[in-house]
């Protein structure tokens, strides 16, 4: 499938975006002293800078072309003024006021990144910058605010901002990373749009100035209200053991890549260095450096390939600030903007696809880059495997994009035919059909332990009323429903077992009720996709029927617990749940019944 021409592509910003960003900081010729912009002390002087910006005639938004070529100097300024600071220099003079992003390691990193321009160290930091800005701001809103927002510009934007740092120096955090209107540097970075000699190192050098002094606002309205910042915990990476589907990397493998880098046609010639970028740290152990760079490639190879499979190369530029942004999110969704139905998750096939969705979109899985991206993950601790994995996955990925006979030769290594196998049976972990399929056979187990579990009192007396008329009745509807249900179970594979291994001799009624319901779910699991075949009308019938069992299975829940301790009180509910899912069987609105034999014979 190496269906990418040769790039001539040597930009991904469109003109606008390219103007913006690359020339229109530069127009303003007069320089700005530093002494206007931070005193001996390395307090910002707000002020200077906040005159750059400038409005819209009615005042009414920001004009951020004119802001961009006002503060264009402003930046130049700062920029040689870091440069010329001793590391001794910077530390005295910025450190202090850089220790309340929590993350004030990496600005001495930051600033060593000043000095080789057009390098990748010099995105992947003001990336880092970005990430451990929101989520700094983000702390800060919530000592006025409830909710932290989950935009970078919502935050900016919000009035408990403005109350601690004030308006006008919210507006120049705007032009610089908080609108498509302006330079816009951490979109544009994180879904890897700029390469690295587009990212002007001055404007690396002024958010790293900006940050500093933000920290100088926060701590005078901390003095003047006594607040205290309080840190929200960062967000913790699990689930790597389900995810580890691809061994380690090893050097052999890191050594094909270094080669299948220069010769995919996934990687554009301009972002060749982030690839390189993303080996050297790999074998650094910065992994979580790795694994940034890499998703931002990820996106921008994935761009390209949905802009040629869907015949849009319009997609493939940054969008103006009228238009959205091609991302991720688009890249994977089932139809583009139009309704049409997206050419890509075809192409790539579902392996590729499932993966992408573990590891990038579903609530339930690590979501990656949205961790990175928004500052919720320990950077130090980001584990070796989750790299690992992306590393894996995109050998197999370029090595699709690569002249066969330079592929047929790397798949012939038995470790990287091995990836390509486990690539290619892939299968997902994340997606919510997979997460239920381990609730059933999790709640199964549960169950099957139900005779060992001593009961409390009130359990036994609801136990020796199985001989009422109403719990007969259950009994009767019990065996009615379970009779119906085995008739769709795939021969020899039982989900669960039949009705006489029951353990009924202890919870005589809710254990055989909760054995039914588990496998009604596992059925109706089974044949999912039967579920396109309803109308809207039988669609919201079938909803209110699941609804009807999870409401019965909340009281049930309720009335067992020790506060209520209601256990004969069940037998009522559970006779008119056992009832609706008789009438609901009856009609045959299952999606067992909807589903033609030939795909009801999954196995769950």
């Amino acid at each position: 499938t190496a269906m990418l021409i040769e790039d001539p592509v040597t930009t991904c910003l469109s003109p606008s975006v390219y103007d913006m960003i690359c020339k229109l900081g530069f127009e303003v010729k007069e320089s700005c002293g530093i002494n206007s912009i931070v005193t001996q002390r390395g307090e910002v002087c707000w002020q200077t800078i906040t005159d750059c910006v400038v409005y819209t005639e009615s005042a009414q938004s920001l004009d951020y072309r004119g802001s961009v070529m006002l503060l264009g100097p402003v930046c130049a300024a700062v920029h040689s003024h870091l440069l010329s600071l001793t590391k001794g220099q910077f530390e005295i003079r910025y450190m202090p006021w850089l220790q309340w992003t929590a993350f004030p390691e990496l600005f001495p990193e930051l600033v060593d990144a000043l000095e080789t321009p057009g390098a990748p160290a010099l995105p992947l930091g003001l990336m880092k910058l970005t990430a451990c800005l929101e989520r700094a701001l983000g702390d800060v809103f919530l000592l006025n605010g409830k909710e932290c927002p989950f935009l970078l510009r919502d935050l900016l934007a919000s009035e408990e901002l403005a109350e601690v740092f004030g308006r006008p120096v919210m507006d120049v955090l705007k032009v610089f990373i908080g609108s498509p209107c302006g330079l816009n540097l951490r979109n544009i970075l994180w879904h890897g749009f700029a390469s690295p000699h587009e990212i002007p190192p001055k404007y690396c050098s002024v958010m790293i100035l900006l940050t500093a002094g933000l920290g100088q606002l926060l701590e005078r309205y901390l003095q003047r209200t006594e607040a205290v910042l309080a840190r929200r915990p960062l967000v913790a990476l699990t689930g790597l053991e389900e995810l580890a589907v691809f061994p380690d990397v090893t050097s052999e493998v890191l050594s094909v890549l270094e080669e299948v880098v220069k010769k995919s046609t996934f990687v554009s010639k301009v972002m060749l260095p982030y690839w390189e970028a993303a080996l050297i740290r790999f074998r650094s152990h910065r992994f979580a450096d790795c694994a940034m760079l890499l998703l931002t490639q990820l996106e921008t190879g994935l761009r390209r390939v949905f802009a040629t499979v869907n015949e849009c190369p319009e997609r493939l530029l940054t969008a103006e600030s009228t238009a959205l942004y091609t991302t991720f999110d688009e890249i994977l969704a089932k139809h583009l903007s139009d309704g049409k139905i997206n050419q890509l998750p075809l192409f790539l096939g579902a392996p590729a696809m499932e993966f992408l969705w573990d590891f990038l979109n579903h609530q339930e899985g690590p979501r990656l880059r949205d961790h990175l991206s928004h500052g919720e993950f320990n950077l130090h601790d980001f584990p070796r495997e989750a790299t690992t994995q992306l590393l894996a996955f995109s050998v197999v990925l370029l090595l699709r994009f690569t002249d066969e006979d330079v592929s047929t030769a790397f798949k012939g290594k038995a470790a990287i035919k091995s990836l390509v196998a486990l690539a290619e049976g892939y299968t997902a972990h994340f997606h919510p059909i997979s997460q239920l399929k381990k609730q059933v056979l999790s709640c199964e187990k549960s169950i099957r332990v139900w005779p060992l579990l001593p009961l409390p009192q009130e359990a036994e007396e609801a136990a020796r009323l199985e001989g009422t008329s109403e719990a007969r009745a259950c009994k009767s509807l019990i065996t009615e429903i379970l009779r119906e249900l085995y008739h769709h179970l795939p021969e020899s594979h039982g989900a669960v077992g039949d009705g006489d291994g029951l353990p009924a001799e202890i919870i005589k009624l809710l254990s055989p009720v909760l054995y039914l319901i588990l496998l009604l779910i596992a059925l109706e699991l089974v044949n999912i996709h039967a579920v396109c075949g309803k109308n809207t009308s039988e669609y919201q019938q079938y909803l209110k029927f699941l609804k009807s069992i999870l409401q019965y299975m909340e009281n049930l829940v309720a009335y067992t617990s020790q506060q209520k301790n209601k256990w004969s009180e069940t037998i009522a509910l559970t006779r008119t749940a056992l009832l609706k899912i008789w009438t609901f069987s009856e009609k045959k609105q299952m999606l067992v019944h909807l589903a033609k034999k030939s795909t009801s014979k999954g196995v769950l």
